[in-house]
């Protein structure tokens, strides 16, 4: 797919790659790059791969600010609990990407310079007030996160620049915030719409409940960019937070937008939904109910990564050959095609399937240094030095010498081996679920396998065999 592969260990490195190589794409998570070149848009021979800085692998609270830097995850946001007290619509947002294979490896930054205008986290980080700093060779920008897109996938990034860091102001007590989408599918869904709200609030000494002081209502899948809707909230400022008055202020959103029909519906029904949406994020607002469906354990698919991997290479120098260890082994194979072609075409580790090369479907799972991921958007480049476990190695990883793993024996029994397929990804991802909550509930269990499509019949023997495998 790619001839060139970089993999720079500073960002002062990677400034240099890229402004050296115009022609290169910079990749992080892989999650929407690798679709695009698979696509053959904005196709490049070159990869400028940023996972190696861990200078900008961070989540933490600064100067009255939740500091995100360009390698945090969507997990990493799912898992603060910074970021779920103090910015909730962006924990909200994030939990509602993908599944947990894709946000374990998606960057918030990644869907940011992506610029789709249903991309979640932007509405989220836009009624936050969010700003985002651009570093390039002649130094940095500050831009207020509704200054830095100019349409449709564009956005006011300069030839040589990256997106380093998103800053986003901490709510205050005083502050509520709620983000919430409508999708096709409670998993793996591409927003039909999205709203987020923050609202600064009072209580007046004369008890009429609640009252606006200030609003920010952003809105997603509406029009070229994400847009707030002004007119509604100057409607709330000034006026107390009560019910019958939210259904006239969700209709000024209407002001705000130019929705258009297309695959996932149409203009006139987005604009129904969005009025919905923000009546329904206004009342859960006042009655205090924004963080009521949050989980107290949210399934990450992640644990502990094992030790690295001596490698041998230079950062600016084009990696020639990757060096992991695969199911215990130590192998070696090319950097210049996708980690799931890398496993079965290099190593035959053929039980790793391909279903749409996309990260839809959840049959090409694999454990990559602790983490599952979808193994079709992963470089091949970015195991190296790293740990790959597949469905052959699964039962290596089994307790007491055991023939099989406890969820693989547990399949069997419970007849919930279909026809092989999608099998070996639900495997992966609900050994990892067993790995990460040994004793999980039925939510975790479907949030688990929420990334992973069977094509044959259903989930109920599938679930049924991770819920007999935490009993044994």
């Amino acid at each position: 797919m790619w001839k060139t592969y970089y993999q720079p260990h500073t960002l002062d490195e990677a400034l240099a790659l890229v402004a050296s190589l115009p022609e290169a794409r910079v990749i992080a998570g892989g999650t929407d790059v690798l679709v695009e070149l698979d696509h053959g848009v904005r196709p490049t021979t070159t990869l400028v791969d940023l996972t190696r800085i861990e200078a900008l692998r961070y989540v933490r609270e600064e100067a009255g600010q939740v500091r995100i830097g360009a390698l945090a995850t969507h997990n990493d946001i799912v898992a603060s609990a910074l970021c779920v007290h103090r910015a909730l619509p962006l924990a909200q947002a994030c939990l509602e990407v993908g599944a947990p294979q894709i946000r374990a490896r998606g960057t918030v930054v990644g869907n940011l310079v992506t610029a789709s205008p249903a991309n979640d986290t932007i509405t989220a980080l836009t009624a936050l007030g969010a700003e985002l700093v651009v570093c390039g060779r002649d130094g940095e920008r500050l831009i207020p996160i509704e200054a830095f897109y100019t349409g449709v996938r564009r956005t006011v990034l300069r030839p040589g620049e990256l997106l380093r860091e998103v800053r986003v102001p901490m709510l205050a007590p005083h502050q509520r915030g709620v983000f919430l989408k409508l999708g096709l599918r409670r998993a793996q869904a591409i927003a039909v719409v999205n709203v987020a709200v923050v609202l600064d609030l009072v209580a007046p000494l004369d008890e009429q409940g609640l009252v606006v002081t200030s609003a920010k209502i952003a809105l997603g899948c509406v029009a070229p960019t994400i847009v707030r809707a002004t007119a509604a909230e100057a409607a709330l400022a000034g006026q107390p937070l009560q019910r019958d008055q939210m259904p006239g202020v969700a209709r000024l959103t209407l002001q705000a937008m130019a929705p258009i029909d297309d695959v996932r519906g149409s203009a006139a029904y987005r604009r129904t939904v969005v009025v919905g949406l923000v009546e329904r994020a206004l009342e859960r607002l006042a009655t205090g109910t924004h963080a009521a469906d949050w989980p107290a354990s949210p399934v990450l698919l992640s644990t502990v990564a094992p030790e690295p991997v001596a490698t041998s290479g230079e950062p600016l120098v084009p990696l020639a050959q990757v060096e992991a260890i695969v199911n215990g082994r130590a192998v070696r194979f090319s950097p210049h095609k996708t980690l799931l072609d890398a496993l079965r075409e290099d190593m035959q580790q053929t039980g790793t399937k391909e279903g749409c090369a996309e990260g839809e479907c959840g049959a090409c799972t694999v454990w990559l240094d602790g983490q599952a991921v979808m193994s079709c958007l992963v470089p091949a480049g970015q195991s190296h030095g790293r740990h790959v476990t597949t469905i052959e190695g699964l039962a290596a990883t089994a307790p007491d010498g055991q023939l099989f793993h406890p969820l693989q024996a547990s399949f069997i029994a419970e007849g919930a081996v279909q026809c092989g397929y999608c099998i070996p990804g639900m495997l992966m991802a609900g050994a990892k679920l067993l790995n990460e909550h040994p004793t999980p509930d039925l939510a975790q269990i479907q949030a688990a396998l929420s990334g992973n499509l069977c094509r044959c019949t259903g989930y109920r023997k599938i679930i049924a065999a991770v819920q007999a495998a935490v009993s044994t």
